[in-house]
């Protein structure tokens, strides 16, 4: 029973850090019921979230957020809220979707509120999933910024 309990306050946790990163109730589209939460054997913290055997996404120790997968991010891409998701032209799509970072030129539409460091979602134009990563700007800054990197990508959908 106790097992059980410690599960539920995880899944509630997680979810709550969802909620707080990417918008009101993401946490429960994001991480089903039946989601499985691996933590580390040495500090026993929350380290990775998957479901039907696809890690969703990882607990990153250092600030305590969420870095989404690929499959995680497709969970969520179609709410009209997501304040983490980025449209990009398609002539950059066909890069940035194998790994390349996005420049901030290539930004057709982005949340202002965005800060640095927070995690993200790349689209093309016709909000297809192309990667994820983290904001290298600001998402006023990515608008009025015709140079430099805007997107540091970790996973591209080819990559």
């Amino acid at each position: 029973m106790k097992k059980n309990k410690e599960v539920n306050r995880d899944l509630i946790k997680i979810r709550s850090i969802a909620n707080y990163q990417f918008g009101k109730n993401i946490g429960k589209m994001l991480f089903p019921e039946n989601s499985i939460i691996v933590k580390s054997r040495n500090t026993g913290k929350i380290r990775y979230i998957y479901h039907n055997n696809k890690l969703l996404a990882t607990l990153r120790a250092k600030d305590g957020l969420l870095a989404l997968t690929l499959d995680g991010a497709e969970r969520i891409l179609k709410v009209k809220t997501l304040r983490c998701k980025i449209k990009i032209k398609n002539e950059a799509a066909k890069y940035v979707i194998e790994g390349k970072n996005v420049f901030a030129k290539h930004v057709i539409e982005v949340n202002e509120d965005l800060r640095p460091q927070d995690e993200v979602i790349v689209v093309d134009e016709e909000d297809n999933l192309v990667a994820v990563g983290k904001a290298v700007l600001s998402g006023e800054e990515m608008k009025a910024f015709k140079h430099g990197v805007a997107v540091k990508v970790r996973r591209g959908k080819l990559n």
